[in-house]
């Protein structure tokens, strides 16, 4: 019972930080109906910025977070109305080409800079803290990588359904020319809300680069769990995206747990029965 616990209580954690990889991709799909196949490098590129800015002034990693994401910020509204603008319309394979150029870009970039080398942010130890909650150790990472996916969807949702700001992405997300008929500049709100989702992402490359080695080449992988998250939640849903990364999450920590080579694969089948049983997702949201 204490193995099947660990286990679960395991998948949750890794789960969490599966939704905060999607929760930029959720925030842009929702707004602009863009499909962003660079995210999962975007996420990599985070991770690169915050190591660069921790080596180079001897910062804290979350020091250096609090300074790379405005970068980030800045970066996400510049890539929106620079290059993403110009191709986003009723057609959406324009889109697609651009972002799988620009993942391609970013690797390559990436790997230019950086070599093939993995890296990994140092946190003097915090990623091999634990504490204990009586016959369980739960690690201080793990812990603080739910607490900030629940806050970061939590955000979005008050961001979402509690501002301004949040009516105007939901008006243009459910009809973009009507809105922009009644005044709303689409075009600026897409930036806002790309730059956003980019503070996220920043966030979950700073805990992705903590728990785990990247590399240039880590960011197709990031992609494909964020989106699995999110098809799992449904689309539309926030609080989903968190429950389909805990699914995506619990499903890779029982396949490891019956053998290392499952790990991943646990998680596509767990996708796909979802997939085939709900199509639409676990808790997909219709528009009002």
């Amino acid at each position: 019972m204490i193995a099947l616990a660990n286990i679960l209580i395991d998948g949750v954690m890794l789960g969490a930080l599966y939704a905060l990889f999607a929760a930029g991709l959720s925030l842009i799909f929702g707004v602009m109906r863009l499909v962003n196949l660079a995210h999962g490098d975007l996420i990599v590129v985070a991770a690169y910025l915050i190591l660069v800015i921790a080596s180079q002034f001897g910062l804290n990693v979350f020091l250096a977070l609090a300074l790379a994401a405005p970068l980030m910020f800045a970066f996400g509204y510049v890539l929106q109305v620079g290059l993403l603008n110009r191709v986003l319309g009723g057609d959406v394979l324009p889109p697609l080409l651009v972002t799988f150029g620009l993942s391609i870009i970013l690797q390559n970039g990436a790997l230019a800079l950086f070599t093939a080398d993995s890296r990994r942010l140092p946190t003097a130890g915090l990623e091999s803290a634990s504490l204990a909650f009586g016959p369980f150790a739960v690690g201080l990472m793990p812990l603080m990588t739910l607490a900030a996916a629940v806050l970061v969807i939590f955000a979005l949702n008050r961001l979402f359904f509690g501002a301004a700001i949040g009516r105007a992405f939901r008006a243009v997300s459910d009809d973009a020319d009507t809105a922009e008929l009644m005044g709303v500049d689409n075009r600026k709100l897409y930036a806002l809300a790309f730059s956003i989702a980019m503070i996220f992402t920043a966030i979950a490359g700073t805990l992705f680069a903590i728990r785990t080695n990247f590399d240039p080449a880590a960011g197709p992988i990031r992609l494909i769990l964020a989106f699995e998250a999110v098809i799992i939640g449904g689309l539309g849903s926030l609080w989903g995206t968190l429950i389909g990364g805990m699914v995506l999450g619990i499903a890779q920590s029982v396949g490891a747990a019956l053998s290392p080579t499952w790990q991943i694969l646990a998680g596509h089948i767990a996708f796909l029965i979802i997939l085939v049983v709900r199509p639409s997702g676990l808790f997909p949201r219709t528009r009002d």
